[in-house]
C-alpha cells in the first residue's frame, strides 16, 4: 500500500516553529486586560478619605475611568453570583429537605431591594476594612452582587430539577461520583439559560448602579465612589441633562464592547451544549470565538488548569461518592430526621421573626405601621401584576421568534442586549420632564419604569428556552405543517414552558425590586412621588429610619414570597412533571 506524504499546513508549521498571528493577537489582549485589571483596581484599594469621596467630578474626560471603575465591580458581582448560583441550586435541587427552606429563602432574597441590602451591610463592610476604600467597593460589589445572583440561580435550578431522563440515567450506568455528574452532564445541560440569564442579570444590574455608588450611612454620611452610576446620579441631582446625555452615550458604547467581547462569543460557545440528534442549520457566530479557536494560548491555558486540577477532582469524586439515584426518584422519608430539621428550622425563624417584630414595634407606630405597609404594598403589587401581563404578551412572541431562528439570533442579540443593558434609570431625568409636562401621574407612569427595568427577564429566558429546543423538533414540527396556534399550544409553550416560569418569577422579583427607584424619581428640584411600598422604603432609607426599612422590607417579603408560593411555585412543579423535555 503506497504511502501518500502529507505536508503541514500553514497554521500547523506556525504552531511548530513559533507564535501564529492569532497566538500574538490574543497575547496581547491578554496583556492589556491584565494591566488595565491593576490600573483600574488600584484605585479600589487606597485609604479611605471621607473628603475625596463626599463629591465626584462631573467632567466629562473623566467617564472612561469611571465607566471602568463600574465595569470591574459588575464583573467581581458576577464572578461571585456564578458562584452562589453553582452551590445553592445544587443544595436546593439535591436535598429536599433544604429545599423546602432554601426555595422560600431565594424568593425572599431577591424580594429585598438593593437599598435594603446596603442599610444593613454598609457597617459591616467598613468595619471588616477599615480606613480602606476597599470596604465601601465590597459594599458596592455586594449590592450588585444582590441584582445578579437570583436570577442566575433559579434558572439553573430549573434546569437541574427538569434534566433530561437519558441523561439522568446514563450518568447512572456510567457510575459517575456526583462531582463529576455535575460538571459534566448537569451543568453542560443548564448552560444555556445560565449563561443567557447571567447575561440578563448583568444587564440587568445596570440599572442599580446609581443606588450602589452613592452610598449614605447614618453616622459617617454620605460616600460617592467613581463610576458612571454615580456620574449620572450627581449630573442628575444638578439638572445638567447633557452630562447625562454623554454618560447615556458611554453607557451604550461599554455595553456594546462587552457584548462583542465577553457574552457574544459565551453564547456561541454554550451552542455546543446544545442537546440534539441533528446539527442545526444556523448556528450562532463570534469573531472573537473564532481568534480564540485559532489561537493556542487558550489550549495551554486550559490544558495547564485542568492539569492542576486534576488531584482536586479525584478528591472530590471520592469525597462525593456515586450518583446512583435520580432526582425524580422518591427519596425515602426519615420522619424521625425530619421531624427534628424542620422543628429547629421553624424554631430559628420564629425567633428571628420575633426579634424582627420587637424591633419594628419599638419605633414610631409601633407594630400598626404594618396597616400602611400592607396597603402600600397592594398598590406595587397592582402594578407589577399588570407590568407581567403586558411583558408576557409583547415579549413571549418575540423571544420565541428570536430564539428559534439563529440568523435572527445574530443580529437582534446585541441590540436586545444594549436595551437590557441600559439603565433605565439613565432616563428617568427625561421621564420627569415628560410627566410633568403631560400631566401623568407616577401612579401610572411607574409601570413603564418599573416595566424598563424588569421586562427584560422574560425575554431573556423565552429566548434561551427557545435556542435550548433541539432544532430537530423544530424540523419535524414544519415538516408534519403543524403552525398557527396548534403549533403555539402543542410543541412552543410546552418547549419554552420551564423557561418562561424562570423568567416571569425573577421579573416580578426585579420589578419589586425596581419599585424602589420608580415609585420616587428626584430631579433638579423637583420630585414625582407615588404611593406605594417601594417609595415607603425610600423615604425610610433617606431618613435612616430602621424600624419603618425593616417594616417595609418585611412586608415586600410576605407579598412576593407568598404570590411564588401560592402561584409560581405550581408553576415550576408543573413545568418540572408535564412540561420538561424528558
Amino acid at each position: 500500500m503506497a504511502l501518500t506524504p502529507t505536508f503541514p499546513t500553514r497554521g500547523a508549521a506556525q504552531r511548530k516553529f513559533g507564535f501564529s498571528p492569532f497566538d500574538v493577537v490574543v497575547g496581547l489582549a491578554l496583556f492589556l486586560l491584565v494591566f488595565a485589571f491593576i490600573r483600574v483596581g488600584r484605585g479600589a484599594t487606597v485609604t479611605l478619605i471621607p473628603s475625596k469621596l463626599s463629591s465626584l467630578d462631573t467632567s466629562p474626560i473623566n467617564l472612561p475611568y469611571y465607566a471602568a471603575r463600574s465595569l470591574l465591580r459588575m464583573f467581581a458581582a458576577l464572578f461571585l453570583s456564578v458562584i452562589f448560583s453553582l452551590a445553592y441550586a445544587y443544595a436546593a435541587a439535591h436535598n429536599r429537605r433544604l429545599r423546602r427552606i432554601l426555595l422560600p429563602a431565594l424568593d425572599i432574597l431577591q424580594s429585598v431591594p438593593v437599598l435594603g441590602y446596603l442599610s444593613v451591610t454598609i457597617t459591616f463592610f467598613l468595619a471588616l476594612f477599615p480606613h480602606s476604600v476597599l470596604g465601601l467597593e465590597a459594599a458596592s460589589v455586594f449590592a450588585v452582587f444582590t441584582a445578579q445572583a437570583w436570577n442566575m440561580t433559579f434558572s439553573l435550578y430549573q434546569s437541574l430539577i427538569t434534566l433530561p431522563s437519558d441523561m439522568d440515567e446514563a450518568s447512572r450506568v456510567l457510575r459517575l461520583s456526583r462531582w463529576q455528574r455535575f460538571w459534566s452532564i448537569e451543568l453542560p445541560n443548564g448552560a444555556i439559560g445560565l449563561v443567557w440569564n447571567g447575561m440578563m442579570s448583568f444587564g440587568g444590574s445596570w440599572f442599580f448602579l446609581t443606588a450602589s455608588e452613592q452610598i449614605s450611612t447614618s453616622s459617617q454620611g454620605g460616600y460617592v465612589l467613581p463610576g458612571i452610576g454615580s456620574y449620572v446620579g450627581i449630573a442628575s441631582a444638578r439638572g445638567e441633562t447633557g452630562d447625562v446625555a454623554l454618560a447615556i452615550v458611554a453607557m451604550m458604547l461599554v455595553v456594546v464592547l462587552v457584548n462583542v467581547f465577553f457574552w457574544r462569543p459565551l453564547t456561541a460557545y454554550v451552542e455546543r451544549f446544545r442537546v440534539e440528534e441533528s446539527e442545526a442549520t444556523e448556528k450562532q457566530r463570534s469573531l472573537v470565538l473564532g481568534i480564540l479557536r485559532r489561537s493556542a494560548l487558550p489550549g495551554l491555558i486550559t490544558r495547564g488548569v485542568h492539569g492542576a486540577l486534576v488531584p482536586v477532582n479525584r478528591m472530590m469524586g471520592r469525597i462525593t461518592g456515586t450518583a446512583d439515584r435520580s432526582l425524580v426518584e422518591h427519596i425515602e422519608r426519615r420522619r424521625l430526621g425530619d421531624i427534628v430539621f424542620f422543628t429547629l428550622t421553624i424554631a430559628v425563624l420564629a425567633f428571628g421573626l420575633y426579634r424582627m417584630l420587637s424591633y419594628v414595634g419599638s419605633g414610631p407606630g409601633g407594630l400598626g405601621i404594618f396597616a400602611q405597609t400592607f396597603g402600600l404594598g397592594f398598590l406595587t403589587f397592582s402594578r407589577v401584576v399588570v407590568l407581567l401581563v403586558i411583558a408576557t404578551l409583547v415579549w413571549v412572541p418575540v423571544g420565541v421568534w428570536i430564539g428559534f431562528n439563529p440568523r435572527v439570533t445574530r443580529f437582534a442579540q446585541p441590540v436586545v442586549q444594549v436595551l437590557a443593558s441600559f439603565p433605565a434609570n439613565f432616563l428617568f431625568p427625561f421621564a420627569i420632564i415628560a410627566f410633568t409636562t403631560l400631566g401623568i401621574s407616577l401612579n401610572f407612569g411607574g409601570i413603564l419604569l418599573m416595566a424598563l427595568g424588569a421586562q427584560w427577564y422574560i425575554l431573556f429566558n423565552v429566548i434561551a428556552g427557545a435556542s435550548a429546543v433541539p432544532s430537530d423538533l423544530r424540523d419535524a414540527m414544519r415538516n408534519l405543517g403543524i403552525s398557527g396556534r396548534t403549533q403555539w399550544r402543542r410543541f412552543i409553550i410546552p418547549a419554552i414552558f420551564p423557561a418562561y416560569v424562570t423568567g416571569a418569577i425573577t421579573a416580578a422579583g426585579g420589578a419589586w425590586n425596581a419599585s424602589i427607584v420608580a415609585e420616587i424619581v428626584p430631579y433638579h428640584g423637583h420630585t414625582l412621588v407615588a404611593s406605594g411600598l417601594g417609595a415607603f422604603i425610600t423615604q425610610a432609607t433617606a431618613s435612616f429610619s430602621f424600624p419603618k426599612i425593616f417594616a417595609g422590607l418585611l412586608t415586600m417579603c410576605v407579598y412576593v414570597v407568598g404570590a411564588n408560593t401560592l402561584f409560581w411555585r405550581r408553576l415550576y412543579r408543573l413545568a418540572e412533571t408535564r412540561y420538561s423535555l424528558a
